[in-house]
């Protein structure tokens, strides 16, 4: 299915009913990701999984693909499905959006589930390294960096015992384009600072990371916890920064019982 946000028409499918799940995967995957927790969570829940803007299927647009632009076309995907208000989960780039959407349209969130992603901005190394990713893959190509990113997005555990999640994720990964990497990137290294909302975060809030996480460090998704009111961490082992691929028994239990233990008011239809 598809819907259409500024200036891109962007991909996105449903899996299961009752209340709604909107499930946001990280870069520079696409949905895809998400599926083996989506289909354990479907018996009971109305799963929304967007590629975004740039990934996938989904079309890029103009310029840098910002965290304002995903926030928005993420409100365009609930006017699409008829959402009122609903569970938001995002890893990695997801997280950064959801603090952005948050921010804009929090009367849409009844909780959140966090995943192997921080409330920071990058540093000033981390956006000259994203910058410059930008120049190197549009000199020599795509390959090269998603190859990188493949090694770095996956725990050890996975990669050395896990041949067949490490080789689908590298997949997952071949539908960017020169671009969308470019926009992706681009929009990650403008991104604001969001540690001054993690305190204005009122809604439930689940945190989960990779104990082998080589990207994200623990002690970001320990300060987020620390932060947010009422929030709820998670570590699970012998995985890395793509947890949700990497464990997904794991990160479908955890979002389970967290989903159980909520109070929450959400449209089912």
């Amino acid at each position: 299915m598809r819907f259409h946000s500024g200036d891109a028409d962007l991909d996105y499918e449903i899996l299961g009913s009752g209340a709604p799940i909107v499930l946001l995967h990280p870069f520079p995957a696409h949905r895809g990701i998400w599926l083996p927790v989506a289909e354990r969570l479907s018996t009971r829940y109305r799963c929304i999984l967007p590629d975004l803007r740039g990934h996938g299927h989904s079309q890029t647009g103009s310029g840098a693909a910002t965290m304002q632009k995903h926030a928005d076309d993420i409100e365009g995907l609930c006017r699409a499905c008829d959402v009122e208000r609903a569970v938001f989960a995002g890893s990695s780039i997801g997280g950064y959006i959801l603090f952005e959407f948050w921010r804009r349209y929090r009367y849409r969130v009844s909780a959140l589930v966090l995943c192997g992603t921080r409330a920071q901005a990058d540093s000033a190394e981390g956006r000259a390294a994203r910058l410059a990713s930008i120049d190197d893959v549009r000199k020599r190509g795509p390959g090269t960096f998603l190859d990188t990113q493949a090694e770095r997005l996956l725990g050890a555990t996975t990669r050395r015992n896990r041949p067949d999640v490490a080789a689908a994720a590298r997949a997952m990964m071949s539908s960017m384009t020169v671009e969308g990497i470019a926009a992706v990137q681009q929009g990650m290294a403008e991104r604001a600072d969001s540690l001054e909302t993690l305190a204005r975060i009122d809604a439930p809030t689940l945190i989960i990371a990779g104990e082998e996480d080589a990207v994200i460090p623990a002690a970001d998704a320990q300060l987020m916890a620390r932060q947010i009111p009422r929030s709820q961490l998670h570590m699970i082992p012998q995985a890395g920064h793509y947890l949700v691929f990497e464990k997904p028994v794991e990160a479908a239990r955890l979002m389970g019982q967290f989903l159980d233990g909520a109070k929450l008011s959400v449209n089912s239809e």
